[in-house]
């Protein structure tokens, strides 16, 4: 159930409130916004919620209550009528901005990385990618560098000046994660891994949550209200495109999935085009796609020498591809209203300066 303000209620008014529920025996989640104040009422059976729905009735500073029907609370929109903004090293993903987040697919190398955070970086990309983990279909094909991966990832960020995002596995790699990267990344396989949502949610760090390729919306958005409920509400949604049964494409990318979430959550709804695609002649189109469909930023794979990649070569694009794609959503974004931030001037290099410093 929801509790919404009215508005011009008075701090007492609604501490008021929050008082009567928590006496009550319900968990609380407040949300201000401009117009109004929700009051979240969290668990509890439906006789109890009608009870103290019943019993705020007249209170001055009530203006309705309403109850919520959908598995997920904390996620919806009528828990959190605003859109949410995640905010992580200066980019914003929500409130207008499409950011970039690209790179490889995986750490294979520091001087490899390296190369490739700058290519990215100059090519536009605001937050770097690449997986230190890698769940991979095949227990023989290269699983990561472990470690040694997010150190690499930790010394990119500090070289370029852009967040990194990477992948965690398992509810005990969260802490050791955490402590390189900026933004951790909830994999395809991983969506409904309920323990590793649970540690997700007692971090304060954003987690960009990928749809699982068999999961509906419903149960996308369930998986996210796990990290809310923890007490994480740095959500970051992720559409990667879903098993069908066309075979022309490595999955199908639900681009109806942008504006169906982006009603149903406040959360901010990013699109990754390369898995979907699977094949690089195809990803600009899909990155342009959603642009159009109205995502909060995409996540795109980018190597040096696509066809060396140890993973999911054939859909990483090289950094004149990248660049490409970058001015072609630039357009769209612009025509919408919206932007397509750059990297900043204080972490750009500067005219003449060597645009891939690996070498000490």
């Amino acid at each position: 159930m929801i509790i919404v303000m009215r508005k011009g209620a008075t701090e007492e008014e609604i501490a008021d409130v929050v008082e009567r529920v928590e006496r009550a025996g319900f968990g609380v989640h407040l949300s201000r916004g401009e117009e109004s104040t929700i009051v979240g009422v969290i668990g509890g059976d439906r006789a109890s919620l009608e009870a103290l729905g019943s019993s705020l009735e007249g209170h001055p500073g009530v203006a309705r209550t309403m109850r919520v029907t959908k598995p997920y609370k904390l996620v919806s929109r009528e828990f959190h009528p605003e859109d949410t903004v995640v905010e992580v090293g200066g980019v914003r993903f929500g409130g207008g901005e499409v950011p970039v987040i690209a790179g490889p697919c995986a750490v294979e190398g520091r001087e490899l990385y390296l190369e490739a955070a700058f290519a990215a970086r100059e090519a536009g990309a605001t937050v770097l990618r690449g997986g230190a983990y890698k769940p991979r279909s095949s227990p023989y094909t290269f699983q990561g560098l472990g470690e040694e991966g997010l150190e690499i990832l930790a010394e990119a960020r500090e070289r370029t000046g852009l967040p990194v995002c990477t992948e965690v596995m398992d509810p005990e790699s969260v802490p050791l994660v955490a402590r390189y990267a900026d933004i951790l990344q909830v994999g395809a396989r991983n969506a409904q891994n309920y323990p590793l949502l649970r540690a997700l949610g007692q971090i304060d760090r954003p987690v960009l949550l990928k749809r699982g390729f068999g999961t509906t919306i419903e149960e996308w958005l369930s998986a996210a209200e796990y990290i809310l409920a923890g007490g994480n509400s740095q959500v970051i949604l992720c559409e990667r495109g879903i098993r069908t049964f066309e075979t022309a494409t490595r999955f199908t990318l639900d681009v109806a999935a942008v504006p169906v979430v982006r009603q149903l959550t406040h959360l901010p709804v990013v699109v990754d085009p390369s898995h979907a695609a699977g094949k690089r002649q195809w990803v600009a189109a899909l990155a342009r796609a959603a642009v159009a469909a109205g995502a909060d930023g995409l996540e795109v794979e980018v190597h040096p020498r696509p066809d060396e990649s140890v993973s999911d070569a054939a859909q990483a694009l090289s950094p004149e591809a990248f660049r490409q794609m970058m001015d072609e959503i630039a357009a769209i974004a612009a025509v919408l209203g919206r932007r397509v931030p750059l990297p900043t001037a204080h972490t750009r290099p500067a005219a003449g300066a060597p645009v891939a410093p690996v070498g000490d």
